[in-house]
């Protein structure tokens, strides 16, 4: 594994953990908070410590940002992951688990990283090869055994509305990804104050009540890790691996999730959970060990990131209205046309067609 995929599968797989943890906090916490508010609560968290935390990193820094800002062509790619991931598909979940058998629902939820994939590939011709296609149906298949519980299974409209739901969120997860260079604390406190904010009014709607001040305490602080630096991971992963690897690795959260559970709750996982962890570490190690090398041609881009000089594709001179710079900065810079070969995956500058160079 090369270095510059070796960081991106860290943050990817330490958002897994983070957002797997979320389940057994949350139902020591469902007691005393119905799951509407809870949902509102835990988005509130993310957006509200994204904030707090930007405003901590730019007083360290001297309100110098190395991260680059959102701009208006950024707001339609944000405003539509919101509105997919933040208010249609709850909408559609909560439709589909109304009239879909508990057991069927589990299972149908672990194809929003199918649904991911499929969308970057054939929506935004994300690469994707034999190998990864491997990986995604063994990470799939541990995920559904890890669900299985038996009992009353079958098919019907609410089936749909899960599955419908899965597909919004893999679209929030690939609209995501096109805002990826941009600072992932703003994305994050936007988009959870924005699907905070709707849960809320849901709540509302429904006539549902808020817990007591320590509980929303808590709760908003869950939120604040286990959902906001998890998607900010999530995130700065997509910017190395794009949205269907990042999404693959991050199935192994209800493994995370589990073995919690079996340390807070002393909850036995159920047998198939040993040969659902097999399959999903075969799967895994398909991912890390991927070597996507080939010749490619970088087409002439100019852009805005956070970056280094200089690296492989950082080798620009500083523009003349900005000083120098040491360490992790951004500014508008341009690529001109450069064909090389070396390992990469699909991150920010290797969105490219996969013709061989001649």
């Amino acid at each position: 594994m090369s270095r510059r995929l070796f960081y991106p599968i860290i943050q990817a797989l330490l958002a897994a953990v983070l957002f797997g943890a979320s389940a057994p906090f949350a139902k020591l916490l469902l007691g005393e908070i119905d799951p509407i508010p809870m949902a509102a609560l835990l988005y509130f968290g993310s957006g509200v410590g994204a904030w707090i935390l930007l405003l901590v990193q730019r007083a360290g820094n001297g309100w110098k940002e190395a991260e680059a800002h959102l701009v208006k062509t950024d707001m339609p790619w944000l405003i539509s992951a919101i509105l997919a991931g933040g208010v249609a598909a709850p909408i559609l979940l909560m439709w589909g688990l109304n009239l879909t058998p508990a057991s069927t629902a589990s299972l149908l939820l672990n194809f929003e990283s199918v649904a991911t994939t499929l969308i970057a590939v054939y929506a935004f011709s994300e690469a994707v090869d034999k190998r990864i296609l491997w990986a995604m149906g063994l990470i799939t298949l541990a995920s559904i055994l890890l669900s299985w519980t038996g009992g009353a299974w079958g098919v019907s409209f609410g089936a749909l509305g899960v599955l419908g739901a899965c597909f919004l969120w893999g679209v929030d997860n690939n609209l995501t990804r096109h805002i990826s260079a941009k600072n992932p604390l703003i994305i994050v406190g936007v988009k959870g104050l924005g699907a905070g904010t709707f849960s809320l009014a849901l709540t509302f709607a429904l006539g549902k009540s808020l817990p007591g001040a320590e509980v929303i305490a808590l709760a908003m602080c869950l939120g604040a890790v286990s959902y906001g630096l998890s998607i900010q991971l999530f995130i700065l992963a997509m910017r190395g691996l794009g949205a269907a690897r990042t999404s693959m690795l991050f199935g192994v959260a209800p493994f995370v999730g589990t073995f919690l559970s079996l340390i807070v709750f002393r909850e036995m996982p159920q047998n198939l959970f040993w040969i659902a962890l097999f399959v999903m570490l075969a799967g895994a190690w398909l991912m890390v060990t991927e070597n996507h090398d080939h010749h490619h041609i970088h087409e002439p881009i100019e852009h805005i990131h956070a970056h280094t000089h200089p690296d492989e594709h950082h080798e620009h001179t500083q523009p003349a209205d900005a000083p120098l710079v040491n360490g992790m900065h951004s500014h508008s810079h341009v690529h001109a046309a450069l064909t090389h070969c070396h390992a990469h995956a699909p991150d920010l500058h290797h969105r490219h067609g996969h013709m061989e160079a001649s």
